[in-house]
């Protein structure tokens, strides 16, 4: 299995989720507030350094409030 870090889908999603906490108005520091998080941990996602897990997805869908299957259908049509 190839690593996903690095991967189309893997940057996929993070430019989705990026597209949607700008859409929000939210800045890095508000939305890892939502998370209970440090900023620092939003920054290192969206820089694709970090990756998520379903349940971590799952809870900043929710703090941006947007569709996560949305989201997963976007980025499972990339190939591979």
């Amino acid at each position: 299995m190839p690593k996903t870090l690095r991967s189309a889908r893997h940057r996929r999603l993070i430019e989705l989720l990026v597209e949607a906490r700008e859409r929000s108005g939210l800045t890095q520091s508000e939305l890892a507030s939502r998370l209970g998080r440090y900023q620092s941990v939003v920054a290192a996602i969206e820089g694709g350094g970090r990756r998520i897990d379903l349940v971590e997805f799952l809870e900043i869908a929710d703090a941006l409030e947007i569709d996560a299957t949305v989201v997963l259908k976007a980025v499972r049509a990339i190939s591979p």
